[in-house]
């Protein structure tokens, strides 16, 4: 069972992608990129990791971006550096070239766009290995 973080502002879309992974693993929820990083701190000062966020890129207080270079530096205060931590996948109705390379240059694993569609959500959960 996996734990997993959905990080989304909008609550249409927190639930749908929490629907779609409820199936894989545990779900906790947050609204914005200030709570998903204290979350993440929380979990791993616990001894019990995420293992995989999905992380809107636009919402209020601090967005995905930020809240990935926050993660990032987190894990690599700890020695865990980008490959053994935690995936993130970000979640975004922003498709252009810009976003996404900012978001990969900040070491996320995965991209999708929404609105998620639950087969290539899963893919994505294949291709991190997270799922068989």
């Amino acid at each position: 069972m996996l734990k997993i973080l959905v990080v989304e502002d909008d609550f249409i879309s927190r639930t749908i992608l929490q629907e779609h992974l409820n199936q894989y693993g545990i779900t906790h929820i947050a609204v914005n990129g200030k709570e998903a990083v204290a979350a993440i701190e929380a979990a791993a000062t616990a001894g019990t990791p995420y293992d995989l966020v999905c992380l809107d890129v636009m919402m209020p207080e601090m967005s995905g971006q930020e809240a990935l270079q926050q993660i990032r530096e987190l894990e690599e205060s700890r020695g865990i550096f980008s490959s053994q931590g935690i995936k993130v996948m970000m979640t975004t109705a922003l498709d252009d070239v810009k976003s996404v390379r900012t978001a990969f240059h900040n070491l996320c694993d995965a991209y999708l766009i929404k609105p998620i569609r639950k087969d290539k959500l899963a893919l994505e959960l294949r291709n991190l290995k997270l799922i068989a």
